[in-house]
């Protein structure tokens, strides 16, 4: 239970109705105490942290202001939803984020009838609210519809393919967007946008002149005061990007100060009772309130458990890297031995292992902002003038730029190497997350290489396979560390197309693909049977397959990735076409959406840990409880 000494009014508030209960000038002593709340609650659970504490004094203002859930608030991203989730009855589950049966990192439709659209990817929050405010219209609904949307997720081509829709309609849509501006995403925002947003908060001349008003005038209700601000006003226009909103048909208000909870409230009310498409325009700090946090935003995005007395402690590096860092590594290795190699991001620097890179080699590094669907097209144009591009991007991410990956690579047999992280089952934060469908949807385009590596030295391997392949290929590769095999220096390149045989054993062949090779090798180990670390997911390698098929009583293809056509139905379609008539067990990822847990937790709810592959094998083909014959290793 909350401690009602330390909050005595958050510990009132079950809903949003408790808060708006309040007197106006009691909230910003109920910000306070939700900013308390969330540091001692992540700090306990950890989670995302930074995005929270920036939008405390917003969050409160928006659930006083409007009538939620009845007026409809739609968060972008996600990583910003902690304290909404304390206002709207999760206060006190809220220290299960991101655990199985837990709360959900991100809104989540289904978890609370406060979180109108799920969202876990970014920049949809304004296309969403519009949907929501033309249906609403078209039944004389008068309900309320907010978007609030941060700096980062404008960068974006969806942000603004909506913003383009809802300022030219007739008649106008009634729409809220609130541009939460903070100058970050999970690491600095890059572009033009970027710098165009903070020519305000960022001139020397500007902010001067006001913090004189502030002093020569004294007062605000003073007349002098009063003159002050609406010069302030007709300036700003010199300095901020009300032109850019104003054009597009949006009333423009801002920038105003979005941990100013009177002001905010002052203006949402303001706001609340015009017609048409408005954009509010707030300045905030990622991390406020926790100087640590306002200190390091990019280390305090997101967390784990920590002291937040000590903040976080820098614990000594894991005994195994992860694959994310043999990527990193491998990037640079490989840029020093070629000067063509340029490396592409859409955001994710850190998350994607581009730090290092993007230090040693600052011109040829390329942040797009959160733009993915840029990044591919982009890496297709310096393919096609001799450049050799990298694209680091996690796997549900590459998704949103599928079209482009079809169409302006594929299509085109351009040299484009895609380093996809986060493939398979990622754990956490849950299904938005999810790399569960990449093999899928990778292996059916033509002229694509695709490729799983069983361990971190497999993985650069692939790598430079992948680099040194004249034409598009995929390297896909899971969130964590490998089963610990060490990382030779060298840049060695694998056989197209050729699959391993790790061990010979009889009756079946377990084909494993990626990460689930190390549990295929204790199974086959214990009943006896032949593994194979097949690689390639396209091309298979037909002539080991065809091999095996006559040697063996059945195949069993094991994935982390979705059954229905995964890696393990390329196995089929080959032996369909061969006329071969040999029983197949397809294991992988359900067809449904798995929920936030950790990667082993949710290995083991599909089956796919070593307990789960043997029980699955034992129910299909009993005879193997027998007495196993002895697998050698090959």
């Amino acid at each position: 239970m909350m401690d009602s000494q330390r909050y005595p009014r958050l510990s009132r508030i079950a809903v949003p109705a408790d808060l708006r209960q309040f007197p106006e000038t009691e909230l910003p002593a109920i910000a306070d105490e939700l900013r308390a709340y969330l540091i001692e609650q992540v700090s306990q659970s950890g989670g995302h942290f930074g995005a929270g504490l920036g939008v405390i004094e917003l969050t409160v203002a928006l659930h006083h202001v409007f009538e939620t859930p009845v007026d409809r608030l739609v968060w972008d991203v996600g990583h910003q939803c902690y304290p909404h989730k304390i206002l709207t009855g999760r206060a006190e589950t809220i220290h299960t984020v991101k655990q199985k049966d837990g709360v959900a990192p991100f809104p989540k439709r289904d978890e609370s009838e406060y979180d109108t659209f799920g969202v876990g990817h970014s920049s949809t929050s304004i296309s969403a609210a519009l949907g929501m405010a033309i249906a609403l219209q078209s039944q004389g609904d008068p309900r309320k519809v907010v978007a609030v949307i941060g700096d980062g997720a404008m960068t974006a081509g969806m942000a603004f393919e909506a913003l383009n829709h809802a300022g030219g309609m007739d008649p106008e849509p009634d729409l809220l967007v609130i541009l939460n501006d903070n100058r970050m995403s999970i690491s600095e925002n890059v572009g033009g946008l970027t710098k165009m947003l903070g020519r305000l908060s960022g001139s020397r001349t500007l902010n001067a002149i006001r913090e004189g008003g502030k002093k020569l005038f004294g007062d605000k209700r003073k007349p002098a005061a009063r003159f002050m601000r609406r010069w302030e006003e007709h300036w700003k226009g010199m300095f901020v990007p009300s032109t850019l909103f104003e054009e597009m048909g949006f009333h423009y208000t801002g920038p105003i100060d979005g941990h100013d909870v009177p002001a905010l409230v002052a203006t949402l009310n303001t706001l609340k009772g015009l017609k048409g498409p408005q954009l509010l325009h707030v300045i905030t700090t990622k991390g406020k309130g926790y100087e640590r946090a306002e200190g390091d935003q990019i280390e305090y995005h997101a967390v784990g458990p920590f002291d937040p007395s000590v903040g976080i402690v820098k614990k000594a590096g894991p005994a195994k890297p992860t694959y994310t860092q043999v990527f990193g590594d491998w990037l640079c290795d490989m840029a020093a031995a070629d000067p063509k190699l340029l490396g592409i991001t859409p955001a994710m620097r850190e998350g994607s292992g581009l730090v290092r890179f993007s230090k040693e080699y600052p011109a040829r590094y390329f942040d797009v902002a959160i733009a993915e669907q840029h990044a591919v097209t982009l890496a297709a144009g310096m393919a096609v003038e001799g450049a050799k591009p990298v694209v680091a991007i996690y796997s549900s991410f590459l998704q949103r730029g599928y079209d482009q990956l079809i169409h302006d690579v594929a299509l085109q047999d351009l040299d484009v190497l895609f380093a996809v992280d986060r493939g398979g089952v990622v754990g956490p934060d849950g299904a938005t997350h999810a790399g569960s469908f990449d093999l899928s949807f990778l292996r059916c385009i033509p002229n694509m290489v695709v490729m799983a590596p069983a361990d971190e030295n497999e993985c650069r391997q692939m790598l430079s396979t992948g680099f040194h392949y004249a034409g598009p290929a995929a390297v896909r590769y899971p969130r964590g560390s490998g089963p610990g095999v060490a990382v030779q220096p060298a840049l060695d390149t694998l056989p197209i197309g050729k699959a391993e045989l790790r061990q010979r054993g009889g009756r079946l062949a377990l084909l494993a693909f990626g990460a689930l090779v190390p549990a295929a090798e204790k199974v086959g180990r214990e009943l006896g049977l032949t593994v194979v670390n097949m690689r390639f997911v396209k091309p298979l390698d037909r002539a080991l397959l065809l091999e095996l098929a006559k040697t063996h009583e059945g195949f069993v293809t094991l994935e982390d990735n979705v059954v229905m056509g995964g890696a393990g139905s390329a196995v089929a379609e080959l032996l369909a076409a061969e006329a071969i008539t040999l029983p197949v067990q397809h294991l992988g990822l359900p067809d449904a959406y798995q929920e936030h847990a950790s990667r082993e937790q949710l290995l083991a709810e599909a089956g796919l840990d070593a307990d789960g592959i043997r029980a699955a094998l034992l129910k299909r083909w009993p005879v193997l409880a027998g007495d196993p014959p002895r697998a050698v290793t090959a």
